[in-house]
């Protein structure tokens, strides 16, 4: 249990704000130490408890944001659960007989069970949760090098093979069996740092785009909705007209706001659509924005682009709302556990568009279409692999970071904007209201970053790539056949471990046959004065 918890805890630190990227591995190698056991229960609970020391501190932005403590520790007790079920189905897999005393491919099968876990907790329930996967925790280390070639899954499965290298190699050394131990050291080093020989493209493909980037602030925390969202607009306006202290009016191709800049829909509010126009007039670029779009029963989470002096015509609507956070599934159900519900007062609805919108580029003569993934959406696979395919040449990632305070969140998901401009061979942009914003290149270098509850504006030039990745290529298909490998391999250890329970039961049977047979004999010999074996006992 020591173990786990500890594992745990060191796996957190590999994440931002300390991203001691090594320690991701150490945190592995100790839970697979904890999972010795032969009990697929005890198992479940050693998953469970490094799953806490994982994700209490991990997650604890969520405590922030509801400003009650239900919604983090629901949060964290069931993404250990996960944990606890890959610990589990560890201990079931390993018992099949071609794996029990193969420890070199008990390294590739438990990087695959690993894999399979992570896809499974970013898919159910509620549409998933894919934070904290291994593979963001590494875009500082060698292994962000194979997020082109195999994105998030690679990445996590490499993660436990060295992990699980390192705990042979601690395993061993405490047996004192250097030759082993060696060789298991020799395969952490390779494997990890190998994959700087893997070349990243970072030159532009069809040109480039000069961008601006406005984190407006949000100075008037507390106040009424309204008035508020009216403040948040008026500041993004005005960061907008600051960025024509370093350039003139048109040398910008496109201005890029935040999620929620503007609460209130310039489409169909005459001050505030009269305040983003007047913006994008003064700047003479088309911006990009967010905004948040009203109906009698559900509100959509729109990101739109608004051109100047004819308005918006097009834009993009977020496909994964937060549950819990804009919006309640099962409300009536979960209000008797908690009022904290009602605080979402109007469900968010999913869009089902593509996360892509078509800007046209005067300078360039020609429409670019954009990847615009909203907020949480960086998390989520398939949602920017689609949008990258079906012609993305720059990836923004429009955010509100206001509800988190000073927490890791919002350092936490500029670390997976950095993991999925490597993975796509994308320039990325992530932009917030309050920060952490940044501009990112193709290799995952942050060229440009902004601190947190203060107005900043960013520019600079990106380079537009029309080039698919390996990784954009595969698509699902790593994540499928680790998820199919891994049921194979917990069927296997579970056949093998029927048929050794049926073999035992059935010689037991023999044996109890046996003693039944000499228990007549005895008794029959009871008559002539000797007592029987079992009435002995």
């Amino acid at each position: 249990m020591l173990l786990a918890g500890a594992g745990g805890l060191a796996t957190e630190t590999a994440f931002p704000d300390t991203s001691w990227w090594p320690m991701a591995y150490l945190g592995v190698a100790l839970l697979l130490l904890a999972l010795r056991r032969d009990s697929a229960r005890w198992a479940f609970v050693v998953g469970t408890v490094w799953g806490l020391g994982f994700f209490l501190p991990h997650l604890w932005w969520a405590n922030e944001a509801v400003g009650e403590p239900i919604g983090w520790l629901a949060l964290s007790v069931a993404e250990a659960a996960a944990i606890g079920c890959f610990g589990a189905a560890w201990v079931w897999a390993r018992r099949a007989g071609w794996l029990r005393d193969r420890p070199w491919l008990q390294v590739l099968v438990v990087a695959v069970l690993w894999v399979a876990v992570e896809q499974v907790r970013g898919r159910w329930p509620f549409g998933g949760f894919p934070w904290g996967l291994l593979a963001f925790s590494q875009t500082d280390a060698p292994l962000l090098r194979l997020a082109p070639v195999g994105g998030t899954p690679l990445v996590s499965a490499v993660v436990v093979v060295v992990g699980a290298l390192l705990a042979i190699v601690l395993a061993e050394a405490r047996r004192l069996r250097v030759g082993t131990a060696s060789a298991a050291f020799v395969g952490v080093v390779a494997v990890t740092f190998a994959p700087w020989l893997v070349p990243l493209g970072v030159r532009p493909e069809a040109g480039t785009l000069r961008v601006g980037a406005v984190q407006g602030d949000v100075p008037t925390r507390g106040a009424e909705a309204m008035s508020q969202a009216e403040a948040v607009a008026a500041n993004h306006a005005a960061g907008t007209e600051a960025l024509l202290d370093k350039v003139a009016p048109g040398e910008l191709d496109l201005v890029l706001w935040p999620e929620s800049a503007s609460d209130i829909d310039p489409r169909t509010h005459a001050g505030i659509g009269a305040a983003v126009d007047g913006a994008a007039r003064a700047v003479g670029a088309p911006v990009l924005l967010g905004t948040q779009r009203f109906l009698p029963d559900v509100r959509y989470n729109d990101y739109i682009l608004w051109e100047p002096g004819r308005g918006s015509a097009v834009s993009y609507t977020k496909q994964h709302p937060v549950p819990f956070g804009e919006y309640i599934p099962y409300r009536d159900f979960f209000r008797r556990i908690t009022a904290a519900v009602d605080l979402v007062g109007t469900d968010m609805a999913p869009g089902t568009g593509t996360a892509l919108v078509p800007v046209e580029i005067a300078r360039l003569g020609r429409t670019v279409p954009i990847t615009t993934a909203i907020c949480f959406e960086v998390a989520y696979d398939d949602l920017i692999r689609d949008s990258v395919r079906a012609g993305g040449e720059l990836i923004v990632i429009p955010t509100n970071n206001a509800s988190f305070g000073h927490t890791q969140e919002s350092t936490q998901q500029l670390a997976m904007s950095r993991f999925r401009a490597v993975e796509h061979g994308r320039a990325v942009v992530q932009v917030s209201t309050v920060g952490v914003s940044g501009i990112i290149s193709p290799n995952g270098v942050v060229r440009q970053s902004t601190g947190l509850w203060t107005p900043a504006q960013m520019i600079d030039t990106l380079p537009l790539r029309t080039s698919l990745t390996l990784a954009d290529r595969l698509g699902a298909w790593p994540a499928l056949a680790a998820s199919v490998l891994a049921v194979l391999a917990v069927a296997a250890g579970l056949a093998t471990w029927l048929r050794e329970r049926r073999g035992v039961r059935a010689a037991a049977g023999r044996t109890g046959a046996g003693r039944a047979a000499a228990g007549r004999a005895g008794a029959g010999r009871a008559g002539a004065g000797r007592v029987p074996a079992r009435g002995r006992r």
